[in-house]
Order: C-alpha cells, then structure tokens, then sequence
C-alpha cells in the first residue's frame, strides 16, 4: 500500500471571535484526487491557507508530509516541500510571458542578477508539453483565455515537480468542453503519482473525479468516503447538517401581464434579433454554451452597452434606457455573474453595499444622510435574506460566498424594482445556499416581480424556470415550458 503524501490531524485556526477550523483532519496518497467538500463558510479556504504557507495553524495540530512531521512556514516553504495551489483567479502576472509566469518562484528565489532565459524556457517548454498544449513560452499570460492561463498555473505546479497540487474551484470559470480537457489533465497528473485536493460545489464533477470526498462543516471534520461508496444526497446532507430535497420550483400557472418585453434587440459581434417577455411572477430561465450572447444580452438590457437595433418596453410602453440609472428609473435591477469584481465593494461594510444604489434615498436637501435610516433599512434585508452574520458593519470581503451572494441580491431588491436579472446566482456557492437563493428568487416571482435567470447550469435552471429560453450563438433558438424537461431536451437547442 503507498504511503500517504499528506497527513494532517488536530488542525485548529482561530481568527478574532471566529473559530474557522476546529481540530479537523486530512489525508492525501499519490495519483489520488482527494475532494475536500463542504458550504461556504465550512473552513476549506482556511485549510488551502494553512497547507499553502500563507497562513500557521494553530498550536497542537500535526501536518506530516511523507512520513516526516513538519512546519510550513511560507508559501515558498510549501512549494519546495511540494505542495502547489491553483486559485479561483490563478495568481498569475498578466504582464508577463508564459515562461516568467512558469518560472517565477524560481526566478525570485535565486534573486540573480543575470537570468538563464534558454533554461527558463526549456523547462516552461516541458511542462508545457506534458499538458499537450499548443500555448507558446513567449506568450504574453494576459493575451489567453481563462482556460489556457489555468493551463500556465497548472504547468507551473508541474515545472515545480508538485507531489500534491491543491485545485480550488477550478472550473468556475471553464466551458463544459474545457472541464472536459481539465478532467484529462488530471488524469495525467494522477499517472505521474501526483496528488490532487479538489475543493468544488459542483456535485456532477465533483463525482466525476473525486476518489474520496471528505466533508468539513462549520470548521469541523464530519467524514471521509470513498467516492463510488457514497450517494449525492447523502454527500450533501452530510455538507449541511440535513437533507436537501432536489426540486423543480416550476408553476406554469396563469401569469400576470408582460412587464418586461424585449423587441429584435442587436448588438453586431454580440447577439441578433432577440425577442422575448417576462411576465408578472414569471421566472425565465436563459441558458446555452459559453459565447451565446446571454450575458452581453442582459447588460445591454440594463443600459451596460448601447445596441445597434431594437426595443425595450416596460409594461407596454417604450423605454430608453442608455445608462443602468435609466434601468434603475424604469424599475430593472441587475445582479452581474462576478459578485467580487461587478457585484461588491469588498472592502465597504454589509449596509454600504446594500444601499449603495439609492444612497440619495436617505439625504436630506442638504445631502445629510439620515444614518438610523439607513441602519434600519440594511437590517431588514439582512434579516429577509437571512445574511450570516448579521452585522452590517461587517465587511463584504470577510463574508462566504453564499452570504455576499445575499448581499448582492439584497442590493438590488432593495431599489423595488419591477423586473430583476439575475447572472449565474449561484456561482461558487455551496449547496445550501444555493437552494436559499432559489427560495429567495422564487419568492420574489410570488410577490408579483417578473424575473430572470441566466445560468449555465441546467440543473438550476430546471430548478427555479416557469419558462426557459435557450440562446445559440447570439439569437435564440427557442422556448420550452419547464414540464418534463430533461437537460438533454435543453441541450438540443444549445447545439442544434
């Protein structure tokens, strides 16, 4: 039997007033893939932290590597004891070339004067082959797609002879034939003995790549399974602590009229000639493959880019809408796909994201804001949305992803809008709540809003659409009432 790579025990991490991991475990063999599962919040970010030198553990806890107990006192520390991470964002220079991103710890480590550029290359070259990429050493990171850059991180990892490599969120940002390619890059890796952490919320690859799952819940270890011994239900009530019933939200019953109607709108490069309406306490999903024009649609709806053809009506009647003040005006909200680069002021506190847009809302004619007001207006969607914690002094940034996620959509709810627009919701959240934002999206269907749902997920979108409209290739492709719908009746319209 291998000797496991990684074992850690009794791991704690204590934070003011936080206890984020309490005497948690894990272990890691060679050419494993060992998910590590859990909700927003459950400390998976923390162990990543710990594991990567960024952040100690607390006093008491082991962390043996190889047989042999040790400390990982920094990042460099944990790279040269072969522990590589790949983050959400990569952390990777855009600036820079293929090479000097593959190359960099190196290349700061040895802090010399004079580089050996032939070498620096030859070995980007050879990791870069092992992937059996077609990316070229002197590119420019910048210049590539999001998922060539994970190619370059990936490629470092290996450049650095990783024995583990942590994966965190890999395929947030990845088309379904790109995870396709991320799945047999991980087979590679695990052929050359290479152990793989993959932290994720997407069950479907999460089962399509997992050896073992072990589960973390509210800082504390529940349980470690062997992947094909363990059922989805199962994996996710041990995640939250109860059992989450998988359900369609659908009621094709009798809407009210059409609030939000959309007429031949273009936009060249873009989309062409789409046309559809929402209803009153109407959920309409959007979907289709990356590069179908649903986001790019939906910006130009809330006044992000102007169109080259087309109307939009508000109940009925013509508006212009060149700016997302003008949407505002007309009763449309917006909640954009990144709450942390479009969707947050990270380092603004809960109550100041919330009421940012109607901050005017709560100033006298002087410009004096009625502070009391404002506290008690961001109470009272912190308490409707259930955000966790529940001070609005606390900053958006020290919040899971589920929480800000709240907070995003508590934002725009707040402005009373008619018509709500809502991209990928549930991006990077966990299991529990995502299936609070479907309640909480669904609820506001119920009280007469007209909504809309843009998400590449079909498995959401079967869960929270009356009605779904399917885009391919900027125009779209057509209609289905959500009643016995299979992902596969979907996908037919994606490709077709």
């Amino acid at each position: 039997m291998k000797e496991k790579f990684l074992e850690l025990s009794n791991i704690s991490k204590t934070f003011p007033g936080v206890k984020a991991l309490d005497r948690v475990q894990f272990d890691i063999y060679p050419g494993e893939v060992h998910a590590l599962v859990g909700e927003n919040g459950a400390g998976k970010s923390t162990l990543i932290k710990i594991l990567s030198g960024v952040q100690p553990a607390d006093d008491g806890g082991r962390i043996v590597i190889e047989g042999k107990e040790t400390v990982l006192t920094d990042a460099m520390d944990a790279i040269k004891k072969g522990i590589s991470v790949i983050y959400q964002d990569f952390a990777l220079f855009t600036n820079l070339t293929v090479a000097e991103n593959i190359g960099i710890n190196e290349i700061l480590e040895k802090n010399q004067k004079i580089l050996n550029w032939k070498e620096i290359n030859k070995r980007a070259e050879e990791a870069l082959d092992f992937l059996k990429t077609d990316i070229k050493p002197s590119q420019i990171v910048g210049n590539l797609s999001v998922a060539k850059q994970q190619m370059v991180a990936i490629a470092s990892a290996v450049a650095q002879n990783a024995k583990m490599i942590i994966m965190d969120e890999p395929t947030s940002a990845l088309s379904k034939h790109e995870v396709e390619r991320l799945y047999e890059i991980i087979e590679d890796l695990k052929s050359q003995n290479i152990a793989i952490m993959f932290v994720g919320h997407k069950m479907d690859e999460l089962f399509h790549v997992a050896d073992r799952f072990t589960v973390f819940r509210d800082g504390q270890y529940v349980d470690t399974v062997i992947a094909k011994d363990v059922t989805e239900s199962d994996l996710v009530a041990m995640m939250v602590g109860r059992k989450i019933e998988g359900k369609s939200y659908a009621n094709l019953d009798e809407k009210g009229p059409a609030v939000l109607t959309v007429q031949g709108l273009s936009k060249k490069g873009n989309f062409k000639d789409i046309s559809f309406e929402v209803k009153q306490g109407e959920v309409l999903g959007i979907t289709g493959l990356v590069g179908a024009g649903r986001s790019e649609m939906a910006q130009a709806v809330f006044g992000l880019t102007s169109v080259d053809a087309g109307k939009v009506l508000i109940d009925g009647k013509e508006v212009k809408i060149k700016s997302p003040a003008d949407a505002l005006k007309e009763g449309i909200a917006y909640v954009p796909e990144s709450r942390q680069t479009q969707g947050l002021v990270l380092p603004k506190t809960i109550r100041e994201n919330i009421l940012l847009p109607q901050m005017g809302k709560y100033a006298n004619k002087l410009g004096i804001l009625d502070r009391k007001a404002m506290l008690n207006a961001a109470n009272k969607w912190i308490e409707l949305l259930d955000v966790r914690p529940t001070d609005p002094d606390l900053l958006a940034m020290s919040l899971s992803g589920g929480n800000q996620q709240k907070v995003v959509l508590a934002k725009w709810i707040s402005t009373e809008a008619k018509v709500l627009i809502v991209d990928e919701p549930t991006n990077g959240v966990d299991i529990g709540a995502k299936d609070e934002i479907h309640k909480i999206l669904r609820n506001l269907a119920a009280q007469g809003m007209a909504v809309v749902v843009i998400s590449s997920e079909l498995p959401e979108i079967l869960t929270v659409s009356d009605r779904i409209m399917v885009m391919r290739r900027g125009r779209v492709s057509g209609f289905l009432d959500n009643k016995d719908l299979t992902q596969e009746m979907i996908m037919s319209l994606s490709v077709a």
